[in-house]
């Protein structure tokens, strides 16, 4: 029997994503239903989760289905990741039978991994996840790794279609901001990618040396064509965010020297301006556009007290969303149709 991933929204045709975007919605406002009962979501938590994996807790339970939560090394055995790997150190259970076995035991499974490899050219391939979607006999979610974060994605396309109504033209502006620590692309490329796909400007903003994957700014732009869309990237905070219709912080480290902690955080220290603030919010489309951020967030580092607490920011409705398009989700891979 078949089955269907969730490991990236690219993978799934346009007017998939955008018939589960319509499922959500009428999800979060009662006009749908629709029962996961008997069924079991298996997530395996290579790295830490507030929101991915309460989210995906309540919404299976909401419609009478259960989640099973494991992190490897914390009350689970340690699990070995790599391909022909001779296992003589910590790790105990091998990725392929925990996908098999874990297959037997639910419906789907949930992966959460976050860039461990030493390069950009190896982290890239999401060998972790793909790994349990190649050896699972069920359907395997991305709850994020170093290319994508695609249910945050849906959450994201979600809150642009509730905020700003019809969202073709609209001006979308992904902006890089300055943050202690070197983050994976994979929420900004998502958003990218998911803001493109409903018709908007796209404007990728960030400095010199932080550019995203060739291959994701490509999907971004083939997305945004297929769309009506437009994509375009900016070297200047101010330039992106005046007349913006929605902005979206995130930081990301840059992948020319991805692996290289040191050297990266050096690169990256000269752009500590590179920070949402007040000022800057009022220069967007009416002095009313949104601010967007997958949260967590370093208040005062990426964006201010004043824009998080103030009429601009939907970043609590954006992660409420979280649940709605998983919901969505589950109900097309496991349930019911409503």
């Amino acid at each position: 029997m078949s089955k269907r991933d969730f490991i990236a929204t690219d993978e799934w045709h346009d007017e998939e994503i955008l018939a589960l975007l319509d499922l959500a919605g009428r999800l979060k406002r009662g006009e749908a239903s629709g029962s996961l009962a008997g069924k079991v979501l298996a997530m395996v938590f290579f790295d830490p989760s507030l929101r991915t994996r309460t989210s995906f807790e309540v919404g299976m339970v909401m419609h009478g289905g259960h989640a099973v939560c494991l992190e490897p090394g914390k009350g689970s055995w340690a699990i070995e990741t790599r391909p022909g790997a001779v296992m003589d150190g910590d790790t105990v259970e091998h990725l392929i039978e925990a996908a098999r076995v874990l297959s037997r035991y639910g419906q789907a499974l949930g992966v959460r991994s976050f860039p461990k490899a030493a390069t950009w050219a190896e982290a890239r391939r999401d060998e972790v996840v793909r790994g349990f979607a190649q050896h699972a006999t069920v359907p395997v979610i991305n709850l994020e790794s170093a290319r994508r974060h695609p249910c945050q994605g849906l959450a994201d396309a979600l809150t642009l279609r509730e905020k700003l109504g019809p969202t073709a033209g609209r001006r979308f502006v992904l902006t890089w901001a300055w943050h202690p620590k070197a983050l994976p692309t994979a929420v900004p490329a998502s958003a990218a990618i998911n803001a493109a796909r409903l018709g908007m400007e796209v404007v990728v903003a960030h400095p010199p040396g932080f550019e995203l994957d060739p291959d994701d700014m490509a999907t971004i732009r083939t997305v945004a064509s297929r769309a009506g869309g437009s994509v375009q990237v900016v070297y200047d905070i101010d330039q992106a965010i005046a007349g913006a219709d929605a902005v979206y912080a995130k930081s990301w480290g840059s992948l020319a020297h991805f692996g290289n902690a040191t050297a990266e955080s050096a690169y990256r220290a000269p752009h500590r301006r590179w920070q949402v603030d007040e000022a800057r919010m009022a220069t967007t489309a009416g002095g009313r556009g949104i601010f967007m951020h997958c949260l967590p967030v370093r208040r005062n580092v990426v964006v201010t007290d004043g824009v998080l607490d103030g009429p601009w920011s939907v970043v609590v409705d954006q992660a409420e969303n979280r649940l709605h398009a998983q919901r969505a989700l589950l109900l097309e891979l496991l349930g019911e149709r409503p």
